[in-house]
C-alpha cells in the first residue's frame, strides 16, 4: 500500500516540519501571516502549503525584514497563495534595496560615533549623534535644546547629558 499523502498538518506537525515552535506558529496566524482552518472540535488545520510559507517568513526574518514588511509582502499575493520562487526574487529585490539603505545609515551612524568617542561631549554643535545635519544651529543661537526640552524645568537646572551639565565648557570647539 502507498503511503498516503497528508493534505493538512495539525500544529505540531507544521511546527516539527519546519522547525518553529507552536507559540511561533500561533503568534504568525494571530498576525495575519499564515491561517489555518478550525476542525469541529476547535483544532488548527494547515494546508500543507503552509510549510513553503511559513519558510518564508522565517527566512524573512533571518535577512533583518520586520513582520509588519513580511506581512505587506504576503498581502501583495493573490488570495493569500504560497510565495513561488519569482515572488521570492520581486521581494528581495525590494528588500535587498531596503537592507543597503540600513547598510549605508549604519555605516555614517559608526563613523560619526567613532568622531564622539575622541571627545566624548557629544557636542550639540558638530556632533552627528545629538545634532544630526546641525539641526540645532538652524534654529539660531543659544541653548535650543535645552530652551525646547526643558520648559518645565527649574531654573538654573540643565539635563543630565549635556556638556553644560557635565562640566565641558569648551567641548564645542574641536
Amino acid at each position: 500500500m502507498a503511503p498516503r499523502i497528508v493534505r493538512e498538518l495539525t500544529i505540531g506537525q507544521l511546527a516539527q516540519r519546519s522547525g518553529v515552535a507552536t507559540s511561533a506558529l500561533r503568534f504568525y496566524e494571530e498576525r495575519g501571516l499564515i491561517s489555518s482552518r478550525r476542525t469541529s472540535g476547535n483544532q488548527r488545520r494547515y494546508p500543507r502549503d503552509m510549510l513553503r510559507r511559513v519558510a518564508f517568513i522565517r527566512v524573512s526574518q533571518n535577512v533583518g525584514m520586520p513582520l509588519g514588511a513580511i506581512h505587506a509582502a504576503l498581502e501583495r499575493l493573490p488570495e493569500g497563495r504560497t510565495p513561488t520562487k519569482e515572488d521570492w526574487a520581486e521581494v528581495s529585490g525590494y528588500w535587498r534595496r531596503d537592507l543597503d539603505a540600513r547598510i549605508r545609515q549604519l555605516s555614517r551612524l559608526r563613523d560619526e560615533l567613532t568622531e564622539c568617542i575622541g571627545c566624548g561631549c557629544l557636542s550639540l554643535e558638530s556632533c552627528m549623534l545629538a545634532n544630526p545635519d546641525d539641526i540645532c544651529g538652524e534654529r539660531g543661537q543659544g541653548p535650543r535644546r535645552l530652551i525646547e526640552e526643558d520648559r518645565d524645568a527649574e531654573p538654573g537646572s540643565a539635563p543630565e547629558g549635556n556638556c553644560a551639565a557635565d562640566g565641558y565648557a569648551g567641548c564645542d570647539s574641536r
